[in-house]
């Protein structure tokens, strides 16, 4: 026979604050009656679940063990109510969505806003990282909607990409950039493979993939051999560098437009080809979506054609 639904969700509060008081407290009840509950569950399933030593509470394996399957089954369980007893006539409650981190840095905050002053009720939650890992918490179910670039490995996608919905959302132009005085010091006009292989580079990725991806598309040629004297976790920092004069770097067009037009940052280009990186929207094929990310979709692709000027390709 299960446990009793009660006695579990008493167990939850109390591991998770690792207190009875504080477990009292989050269910307005007294610490007696928790205390009471913990040793009729403990009964119920054949094994202690604390250890009482010093007025500390210490979980048990069982109590490990146990949790892993209370926490997604309550937790679960409260986000499905909610959905449940949400207005189904205009958007509103949790929207999960994942975005690489410089288009999301970029644009969300001002796009979330928006969306919000439209639609009050709806409640983010962003995460930002590689596309590979926002696939992986799209298929866990973590994500509604992720968004991805060019550069992610569409035939490595789990159950292959005829498993997801793909909408292509925005065009960025890459271009590999550098400061003015570093152009005039160490490039000089020559954009040769020879000459560009003697630079200094910087890149914000463990393994310089883009890099080595603008060589391969100007080129068609391997190159590894680059020297990358500086390797940066963030592009925030990586921009700083390039301002600084450190050395050449891929980054985004619309991110140096000003400096770029001003003549302190020079794009590189071996030839007039534009290296271009399509940023989509990922959703799971065959999943019902909310009206909540149904309109939200809509949404964003009305701000990018506006924003564009053009429906994205």
């Amino acid at each position: 026979m299960l446990p009793d639904l009660n006695r579990l969700k008493v167990f939850y509060h109390v591991y998770t604050a690792n207190s009875i008081i504080k477990a009292a407290e989050a269910l307005y009840i007294t610490q007696p009656a928790v205390s009471q509950q913990l040793k009729k569950l403990e009964t119920e399933i054949k094994a202690p679940l604390f250890t009482r030593r010093h007025k500390k509470i210490i979980p048990t394996h069982a109590a490990h063990r146990l949790f892993t399957t209370v926490k997604p089954f309550l937790e679960g369980l409260a986000c499905e109510i909610e959905h449940i007893s949400t207005p189904m006539d205009r958007p509103c409650g949790p929207l999960h969505i994942g975005a690489p981190i410089v288009f999301g840095t970029t644009y969300l905050p001002d796009i979330c806003h928006a969306f919000r002053t439209a639609y009050p009720e709806v409640r983010f939650t962003v995460t930002f990282g590689e596309s590979d890992e926002l696939l992986e918490r799209l298929n866990m179910g973590e994500l509604d909607l992720a968004m991805i670039d060019y550069f992610s490995p569409l035939d490595q996608m789990a159950g292959g990409p005829e498993q997801y919905s793909i909408q292509a959302l925005m065009q960025e132009q890459f271009i590999l950039a550098c400061s003015r005085d570093y152009y005039d010091a160490r490039v000089k006009g020559d954009v040769s493979l020879d000459h560009l292989k003697t630079l200094e580079y910087l890149t914000d990725e463990n393994h310089p993939t883009i890099l080595r991806h603008w060589f391969w598309y100007y080129f068609k040629k391997s190159v590894t051999d680059l020297n990358i004297v500086m390797a940066i976790a963030a592009h925030q920092a990586l921009m700083a560098c390039i301002r600084n004069g450190m050395g050449v770097a891929i980054t985004s067009h619309h991110l140096f437009t000003r400096q770029i037009d001003a003549g302190e940052i020079i794009p590189v280009f071996p030839s007039p080809r534009k290296l271009v990186n399509t940023i989509s929207t990922v959703s799971l094929k065959g999943a019902v979506p909310t009206m909540t990310q149904k309109v939200f979709q809509t949404f964003l692709e009305k701000r990018f054609h506006t924003d564009q000027g053009e429906t994205p390709a």
